[in-house]
């Protein structure tokens, strides 16, 4: 099933430890910070306030609180640019509304799973090393210090569209997350069928709405 592997569950709990807690500590490391780090810094501050609001917390509070996570999320990451990566070959062959589709199913599958691994956020650290940049291609890289003090290495690769950055890939411990999924994706295609793939985004999607409904316990307490 899309997304349930292991591997893939334990990059986005590190990723979302990243999402929550870049606000938490600023410490630069042997590069100097630059407009792409300021960009995410930035953002993942507006996520750490709704995450710590006391006026958010709780059960009654979780479709409001997400919405306004929806919103900072939607403005951070390019989900078309992630979408077409992660079907890499695959994306020619699309019709456009088929691309119309992939993106939406594609975009709510990584939005959900960012949302809901954020709202586990318990206060761990992260680390600001360098900024690299080539032209309007930018990579963020930060490091993870766990309460166990185990260090994960994030890079955030962003490019630069109209006057602001947006995240297209993700580095966890040297894997692309958008490769991961192209990974998944394209063996899904190439041993049954594009249509297939379509079908199982969408049956993830309804178990993960229906769970929303039948039990919307918050995580933030």
């Amino acid at each position: 099933m899309i997304a349930k592997q292991s591997d893939t569950r334990n990059r986005w709990k590190a990723l979302v430890l990243a999402g929550a807690t870049m606000a938490v500590l600023w410490t630069p490391g042997l590069g100097l910070a630059g407009p792409a780090t300021d960009q995410i810094k930035g953002t993942m501050d507006q996520v750490l306030k709704i995450l710590t609001d006391p006026t958010l917390k709780g059960e009654q509070k979780t479709k409001e609180r997400r919405a306004k996570l929806h919103k900072i999320v939607v403005e951070q990451f390019d989900f078309s640019e992630m979408s077409k990566r992660s079907m890499g070959r695959n994306w020619s062959a699309r019709t456009p509304e088929e691309r119309t589709e992939f993106i939406r199913l594609f975009t709510d599958l990584l939005e959900r799973t960012y949302i809901d691994r954020v709202e586990g956020y318990t206060g761990e650290q992260i680390l600001y090393l360098e900024e690299t940049s080539d032209g309007n291609y930018s990579e963020v890289r930060t490091k993870i210090i766990t309460k166990r003090n185990q260090e994960v290495p994030i890079f955030y690769r962003v490019q630069k569209t109209d006057s602001k950055w947006e995240v297209y890939d993700i580095i966890i411990e040297g894997v692309s997350l958008v490769n991961n999924y192209r990974t998944q994706f394209s063996k899904i295609i190439r041993t049954s069928s594009y249509q297939n793939l379509v079908k199982k985004m969408q049956a993830k999607f309804e178990d993960e709405k229906m769970a929303e409904t039948d039990s919307p316990k918050s995580k933030v307490r």
